[in-house]
C-alpha cells in the first residue's frame, strides 16, 4: 500500500489541486493507498514518524516541495525500511532536478505506480548544539541560509509561484540580502583532520545534491549515492563579482573562479566567528556559530523511474 503525504499549500495552493487529480487516478485504478494532508509546520514529520513506527516496509509518496521532503525524512524512524516516491510541486524542486525525476506530476505518478529503476541515496545530518536534523538536498550557514530565513516573508514568492516562476524568488531575495550581508571569519575541518580558515566568508554550503536555491549548481560533482558530502565555500569576493558569478552558478561554471572552493568529505565541522543563520533543505534553523554535517549510516531507496 502507498502512503501519500501531501502538502496542499505547496506552490501557493497548487499542491491541493494536483492532489485531487492524482487521487482521482488512484481511485479509478483501484490503487490501495492512505493519504494525509499536512496542516501546519512539521506536520509531515509527525505523520511520517507515526506511519514508520509501525512494523514492516513502507512506501511513502511525497507530494510537495523540498521543504516537505525535509520534514518527511526527519520523521522516518528507519530509513532503510522505506521506499520513497516524490511528486514535485515545490517552487525550487532542487531534489527532483538533481535526481533527474519528472517534474510533471502525472508522469511522476506513473513512475511510482510502475517503477523500473531505484537508487539508494544518502541523507545528511546537520548537528548544531544538541539539535540534529536530516537533510536530503543541502544544509548551509551564512548568506544562503539568510535567504532561506527571509524567503517565507517575501511578497515576491507567491506572485512568482502563480506564474510558475517560483524558483526566481530565491534570486530576488538573494540580491536583496547580498546588499546587507558582510563576510565573516570561518573555519572548516574536513574528516576530523585538515582545518582551513578564511577571513571573509559569505557562506558555506554542505551539499548532498548538486543544486540548491532553485537551480544553482553549487557543487556540480555532488552525488547523493557516493557516500560523500560536497562542501562549497564562497569567500573573499567583492559584491559586484558575486553579482556576475551568480548566473554562472546555474550552469556549474562558477567553480573556476578564485574565491570559490569545493571539497569532498564524509564529515565537515564549520565554525563561524559570530552566530549566523542556518538552513536544511531551505528550511530555516536558528542561528548558530558552529555546525557539523555528516551522512546518516542508512540509505533510503528512492523511486527514480
Amino acid at each position: 500500500m502507498y502512503t501519500f503525504i501531501v502538502n496542499p499549500n505547496a506552490r501557493t495552493g497548487l499542491g491541493l489541486k494536483m492532489w485531487r487529480k492524482i487521487e482521482s487516478v488512484l481511485k479509478e485504478r483501484g490503487v490501495k493507498y492512505a493519504s494525509y494532508l499536512t496542516k501546519y509546520q512539521a506536520h509531515a514529520s509527525s505523520i511520517a514518524r507515526r506511519v514508520t513506527s509501525e512494523p514492516g516496509i513502507h512506501t511513502i509518496i511525497i507530494l510537495g516541495g523540498d521543504g516537505t521532503i525535509n520534514e518527511v525524512i526527519n520523521g522516518i524512524a528507519d530509513l532503510s525500511k522505506v521506499t520513497l516516491g516524490y511528486i514535485p510541486i515545490g517552487s525550487s524542486n532542487d531534489f527532483a532536478r538533481s535526481m533527474g525525476l519528472s517534474t510533471e506530476p502525472l508522469a511522476a505518478l506513473e513512475h511510482i505506480l510502475a517503477p523500473r529503476r531505484y537508487a539508494g541515496i544518502n541523507t545528511g545530518i546537520l548537528e548544531c548544539g544538541e539539535n540534529k536534523r536530516r537533510f536530503a538536498v543541502s544544509a548551509g550557514i551564512g548568506f544562503d541560509a539568510e535567504v532561506c530565513h527571509r524567503l517565507p516573508f517575501s511578497r515576491l514568492k507567491p506572485i512568482l509561484n502563480r506564474i510558475f516562476l517560483g524558483k526566481l524568488s530565491y534570486v530576488g531575495v538573494a540580491l536583496q540580502s547580498l546588499m546587507l550581508q558582510s563576510p565573516k571569519k570561518m573555519s572548516v575541518t574536513l574528516d576530523g583532520g585538515k582545518t582551513i580558515s578564511y577571513d571573509k566568508v559569505y557562506f558555506a554550503a554542505v551539499m548532498n545534491q548538486r543544486y540548491e536555491g532553485g537551480g544553482f549548481m553549487f557543487c556540480p560533482k555532488a552525488d547523493p549515492c557516493d557516500g560523500f558530502l560536497d562542501i562549497f565555500i564562497a569567500e573573499g569576493l567583492p559584491k559586484l563579482k558575486i553579482l556576475f558569478l551568480l548566473p554562472t552558478a546555474f550552469f556549474g561554471k562558477h567553480t573556476r573562479f578564485s574565491g570559490i572552493h569545493t571539497y569532498r568529505c564524509r564529515r565537515a565541522d564549520i565554525k563561524s566567528a559570530v552566530s549566523l543563520p542556518i538552513h536544511t533543505d531551505g528550511e530555516p534553523v536558528l542561528s548558530q556559530k558552529n555546525i557539523s554535517a555528516y551522512l546518516a549510516p542508512q540509505k533510503i531507496r528512492l523511486i527514480i523511474s
